[in-house]
């Protein structure tokens, strides 16, 4: 399970593949069922985690009681809740698997021990975070700038599959739209496709 993981790191760092397996011994990867809340809103988190198989989602719930879709993770996928900057640490997000998954499980806890003791993972992981919010970055800056449409086709280009993995409803609160909207979306794009075709 854990060569996936390896295959990842391997893109971030220049240890051969027996250096890549024996970091990654102690490494823990549990699996969850479909349904499991991985962090609920307002706890503190304690984990992260990097998704070999299946979905994650990350959601709040407002003040009216409405859900909202923030993120998506799927495989090859870190999965972290950044929230060191605000005073009691807790976090505004929920994550919830949304598919039977397998996960490397880290321990926020002990995470600058595992850097004192390789400090090789530490270098990886900040290249890792740089890519990931990178990628954060420049999702947000077209999400801003762009129709509910454009967005459709982005996430299309990007994620294809999981248009066929996510419920429609939360796919619509993704993408800031309402799921008849993205029926309206689909059939245009389908109707374009058999058009070229």
């Amino acid at each position: 399970m854990k060569d996936v993981l390896i295959q990842y790191m391997k893109r971030f760092c220049h240890l051969s593949e027996a250096e890549l397996k024996e970091l990654t011994v102690g490494i823990p990867v549990a699996a969850f069922k479909k349904g499991t809340i991985l962090l609920h809103q307002g706890d503190v988190p304690e984990k992260c985690y990097f998704i070999v198989k299946g979905c994650v989602r990350q959601y709040a719930v407002d003040e009216h009681g409405n859900e909202h879709t923030y993120n998506f993770f799927t495989e090859e996928q870190s999965v972290t809740i950044f929230n060191q900057h605000t005073s009691d640490k807790s976090s505004k997000y929920s994550l919830s698997c949304l598919e039977d998954c397998t996960l490397v499980v880290g321990d926020l806890a002990t995470e600058q021990e595992s850097y004192d003791m390789h400090p090789v993972l530490e270098e990886m992981t900040r290249k890792m975070m740089e890519v990931d919010m990178g990628a954060m970055r420049d999702d947000f800056s077209s999400f801003v700038s762009s129709t509910p449409e454009e967005r459709y086709h982005h996430l299309m280009a990007n994620k294809p599959g999981l248009i066929d993995r996510v419920p429609q409803y939360q796919l619509a609160s993704y993408l800031g739209i309402k799921p008849e909207t993205l029926s309206r979306i689909k059939k245009r794009s389908s109707h374009h496709l058999r058009m070229i075709d």
